[in-house]
């Protein structure tokens, strides 16, 4: 038993060595992604294609549907329609919790499975090798394109999906209220802060590079079975939604000491 719980801790060290080492590579690699010749550019434009343009419909339908469903809510509470409240709970409710996380949900079901899966085939029917007898290293081809794209796409989308949600709710209110959408968004203006602005830009990006990191990693493990494919999609999958709300912990703490 003891031998078998020894094994278990070596190896797990070292799948923590490995995951390690590959995440300095990949970040080492994005930092020179500029300065060398733009091998990745296509890979970088179809990921933000595909992770940002292709989503915007149904990042559109979420968004408008929490905002909706926020104040249809509230409105069975005492004057939450009418007092000023109303415009820093929408904030803080959507801008900074809710639109970063079902967008990097979103992302992780949709995107960061697909990374997963199309880099875990490729290594399964050898394209990596192809790369490398060129003089191309994988991760640099395909691993620091998906990256960047992603982390932009994330960015972009979450100010879309701020700017539906908090624009769905107010029409809501406005509806129920016969208040003008004008004032809603003047008043909600006002309450906007610097704070609200920069956590959920760090959100984002941060939810990108850790989705991208992560999808690219169990993509690139996978060590030659097709079998593998799925389970390293599922287990990368399930590691992406836990760093995210671990990451959206770790800035809500921040943004609290800051803001004390």
């Amino acid at each position: 038993m003891v031998e078998t719980f020894g094994r278990h801790i070596r190896q797990s060290l070292g799948q923590l060595s490995y995951a390690a080492g590959f995440q300095l590579f990949l970040f080492k690699e994005t930092f020179n992604f500029l300065g060398k010749r733009r091998i990745g550019l296509r890979v970088l434009i179809l990921q933000i294609l595909f992770t940002g343009v292709e989503a915007l419909s149904i990042i559109s339908l979420l968004s408008l549907g929490i905002g909706a469903v926020i104040i249809i809510q509230g409105a069975q509470l005492p004057d939450f329609l009418l007092g000023e409240q109303l415009y820093r709970i929408l904030i803080i409710v959507i801008a900074r919790e809710l639109g970063p996380l079902l967008t990097a949900f979103v992302i992780i079901a949709r995107s960061g499975s697909a990374i997963t899966t199309e880099l875990g085939n490729m290594v399964v029917s050898h394209e990596m090798e192809a790369y490398l007898s060129v003089g191309i290293h994988p991760v640099s081809q395909l691993g620091v394109p998906r990256l960047i794209g992603m982390s932009i796409s994330m960015f972009l989308l979450t100010v879309y999906s701020n700017v539906f949600g908090l624009l769905g709710s107010l029409t809501v209110s406005s509806i129920i209220t016969r208040v003008r959408l004008a004032d809603h968004l003047s008043a909600l203006f006002a309450n906007f802060y610097l704070v609200d602005i920069v956590a959920s830009i760090a959100k984002s990006f941060v939810f990108g590079i850790i989705i991208a990191a992560t999808s690219v990693y169990y993509g690139f493990s996978v060590s030659g079975a097709i079998t593998e494919v799925p389970v390293k999609t599922i287990r990368s999958i399930g590691v992406s939604i836990v760093l995210c709300v671990i990451a959206d912990g770790i800035i809500i703490l921040l943004t609290m000491l800051v803001t004390a």
